[in-house]
């Protein structure tokens, strides 16, 4: 194992301070809670960018994806791929749509359609989505502070917790969006610079090839077709199903503007995760025996100048509380605006809205960190595409219908349509299906919605519309 010098910690320490300092200073242009779930709509293509790759490229984009590739090579690149594939769709067909609804939430464009009970259940069932996300960071954050400070799980979970809070409490989308873009300016320096490495000192993509068994390492289908091919197509459409994604287009001050933020995505996730897969491929062909989730770390310590090194981990850190801040953000607007708003205080102002997303991003945070203390030694990759996988299911085609086919579809049969499909997948999973069962969720929803378009059954929302 690397073993750290007081030049790694200090790049470490001063990089940390750095991201909460900022993270604080954001804050401070927060004046109501328009600022703080949207940022006033007046963020420019760059900013909406370091929005959704703030959130996006997180632990499952670099350590779990390095991970993944020291056990199965190609196949870990899908995370990334299908994280891009969700931008550029998010840009080319839902922005204008998302932005012409003037809705907050993907929850309150379905509630404005389908009824408050279609509204409230998404909200419930999308929040297990979310904590599941959160809990994939925290893994990832307790392997890079175990290595970084020699802590034990639970001093890292409560770290970790304290510096996602400091990352989007204080300056909510506003705040995101300034870390995001100055985190992957950091993380493109040091991945860059680590697949660089891995290669030169691997002798080559073609020694890789040389050595490593074609079949698990070279294809990025090696874990079974409905596998792989489900765990991009769980990204693809849980990045179109995500609160912290459609709020990041929100906050674009114009459609172009947040067109152009999601397409910028597009261009700059999958270079990351490639060069994470090469750093993975090069530690299982020197490093056969080590944890996979400690290969990225490692690699880091080992084969970077000690400051640079701590720089770069600290980036990890950052990188990884962002994208588990980014989803309590979305979870917190969510609770306010389609429950707190909706139930409780229905003329509540921007001050009182604003306290009580951050009081639910925090209980958010404590009870991921209670979960992810329980499940220690799952792959990281495992939850992040689960959590992708539930949130499609329970919004993806109810809001779809809500946004292009309004007042077609009954919308008892959208409800049931997010229940039966969420129990459906996780059915699939219990029974342990050979494939990845967000495609029976999918198929479920689909048909459900199917028969509750049928005229019979939608005669008085079709006669509306006419």
């Amino acid at each position: 194992m690397g073993v750290l010098t007081p030049a790694h910690v200090i790049g470490a320490t001063l990089t940390l301070l750095l991201f909460i300092g900022l993270g604080i200073y954001s804050g401070k242009k927060v004046k109501n809670d328009a600022d703080f779930d949207t940022g006033g709509k007046s963020a420019n293509a760059l900013l909406v960018a370091g929005s959704i790759t703030g959130t996006l490229v997180g632990g499952s984009s670099t350590i779990g994806t390095a991970q993944l590739a020291f056990t199965n090579g190609l196949s870990a690149w899908w995370f990334t791929l299908g994280s891009a594939l969700g931008c550029l769709i998010l840009a080319c067909f839902f922005t204008k749509a998302l932005r012409d609804s003037e809705c907050t939430t993907i929850q309150e464009i379905i509630r404005v359609e389908y009824g408050q009970t279609a509204g409230v259940v998404t909200s419930i069932l999308t929040s297990v989505g979310i904590i599941l996300n959160i809990v994939a960071q925290i893994l990832a954050s307790n392997a890079l502070l175990t290595t970084i400070f020699g802590l034990n799980s639970t001093e890292s979970t409560i770290i970790s917790i304290i510096i996602m809070a400091c990352y989007v409490v204080f300056g909510g989308v506003k705040g995101a969006g300034l870390l995001g873009v100055v985190k992957l300016f950091f993380i493109y320096i040091g991945v860059i610079a680590g697949g660089i490495i891995a290669l030169k000192q691997g002798g080559g993509l073609g020694n890789f090839y040389k050595i490593l068994p074609h079949q698990q390492y070279f294809n990025l289908f090696s874990r079974g077709f409905g596998i792989d091919a489900g765990a991009g197509l769980s990204v693809l459409l849980g990045v179109l199903s995500t609160q912290s994604y459609i709020q990041a287009v929100l906050s674009g001050k114009t459609s172009k503007e947040a067109k152009k933020g999601a397409i910028l995505s597009t261009v700059l996730i999958p270079p990351i995760g490639i060069l994470c897969t090469f750093i993975g491929m090069y530690m299982r062909i020197n490093y056969q025996s080590m944890d996979a989730a400690q290969v990225f770390p490692q690699f880091v310590i080992k084969y970077m100048p000690p400051i640079f090194s701590g720089i770069v981990l600290a980036t990890l850190l950052i990188a990884v509380v962002g994208t588990g801040s980014g989803m309590a953000l979305g979870f917190g607007t969510i609770v306010t605006n389609d429950i707190y708003k909706r139930f409780f205080n229905k003329n509540a102002d921007g001050r009182s809205s604003i306290r009580v997303t951050r009081i639910t991003i925090i209980v958010s945070l404590i009870i991921s960190a209670i979960f992810a203390n329980g499940n220690l030694k799952s792959a990281i990759l495992t939850w992040g595409f689960m959590s992708m996988g539930l949130r499609a299911v329970v919004l993806f085609i109810p809001m779809c219908t809500a946004l292009f086919y309004k007042g077609r579809v009954n919308r008892v049969f959208v409800t049931a349509s997010s229940f039966c499909g969420i129990i459906a997948m996780l059915v699939g999973k219990v029974l342990n299906f050979p494939f990845d069962t967000l495609f029976l969720g999918m198929a479920v929803s689909i048909i459900i919605i199917f028969i509750g378009s049928l005229p019979i059954l939608n005669s008085n929302n079709i006669a509306k519309i006419k």
